[in-house]
């Protein structure tokens, strides 16, 4: 049986998400692989085994638990932003040899960039909107801004997820205090234009036997816009299988699988759309979606009937039996 590291926490904002998402794969967990929690931390790695706090030594990816060297095979990444949903852990586990069930390095930073993510993919055929960005500690012109890409518009760290930082802004006066609030999330910052039309989202893995779109879900807001609140306080309806037409819903999931190829994805994702006037525009991608109880993919996973363990057990063994 395989032992498989599952790390969770990081540096950022998003470390009880992490933790929360963490723990539900680690209570579904992939059939014939033993999985251990890792607490990572800027002071230190943890192992979390019965209730019992152990150091964990990176340099050769094992612990000591009763006497004994604990040696693991692999590490599945379940860090939402710094230090692994940016990629920077894959590339240390590429040095390393150690393999891991995730998107790559590359792909991984690259993906959470919203930015250069959507360039990227607006540069192979994808639609995204109109934006703009802005570098920390450089100045910036609102009257231009406002001009170019009009009112309302939604201002995002590039670098940040769990909408933190994200504003609406619907007035000129309103976007230099969205800016700065931005920054502090982030190093860089994205402004968009306004796309007027539903949202919905759709999750995408890939396994032995191929890519596979999951049923896609309506997000409807009680709130301005699918904010920290919405998602995770309960302000919102998620709505799985969406109410939409079979070509709309057709539409979304061929985007979906199209950007999971185009960035080299792997394991499981999940891309952010506006439908407007039937044309599926990518908001965001998400290469480690939230994945506690009442998060939208295990949401996606139970309409289809497929259990979190199984979904899991698909993806360990065509990653890692490879």
């Amino acid at each position: 049986m395989k032992k498989v590291g599952l790390l969770y926490g990081g540096y950022s904002s998003e470390f009880e998400i992490s933790k929360n998402s963490a723990h539900t794969i680690f209570n579904n967990s992939a059939n014939n692989y033993q999985l251990y929690l890792i607490e990572v931390k800027q002071e230190a790695w943890t192992v979390i085994l019965d209730d019992i706090r152990i150091p964990f030594d990176l340099e050769n990816f094992q612990f000591k638990h009763e006497g004994e060297n604990i040696q693991l095979d692999a590490a599945h990444i379940y860090i939402h932003g710094n230090p692994g949903e940016n990629g920077k852990i894959q590339a240390l586990l590429d040095m390393k040899g150690i393999p891991y069930v995730n998107s790559n390095a590359l792909a991984s930073e690259l993906s959470f960039d919203k930015w250069f993510c959507n360039q990227f993919l607006k540069g192979l055929g994808c639609n995204v909107a109109k934006s703009h960005v802005l570098q920390k500690n450089t100045s910036y012109n609102v009257e231009n801004i406002v001009q170019e890409l009009g009112l309302p518009l939604f201002v995002k760290p590039c670098d940040s997820g769990s909408s933190y930082g994200i504003s609406k802004v619907k007035t000129q006066k309103d976007l230099t205090p969205a800016i700065d609030a931005a920054f502090q999330e982030g190093q860089t910052v994205v402004i968009e234009s306004f796309l007027d039309g539903r949202e919905f989202t759709c999750g995408v893995y890939e396994d032995e036997n191929g890519i596979h779109p999951l049923p896609v879900t309506e997000i409807i807001s009680d709130t301005d816009f699918f904010d920290f609140t919405a998602k995770y306080e309960g302000k919102s309806q998620e709505i799985t299988p969406a109410n939409l037409d079979q070509a709309s819903t057709a539409a979304i999931q061929k985007e979906t699988v199209k950007a999971y190829q185009l960035l080299q994805l792997s394991s499981v994702a999940r891309v952010d759309f506006m439908l407007v006037n039937g044309t599926p525009y990518i908001i965001e991608v998400n290469t480690t979606p939230g994945f506690s109880k009442a998060s939208i993919v295990p949401q996606m996973l139970a309409a289809e009937g497929t259990k979190i363990s199984d979904f899991w057990t698909n993806i360990y063994k065509f990653i890692l039996e490879k």
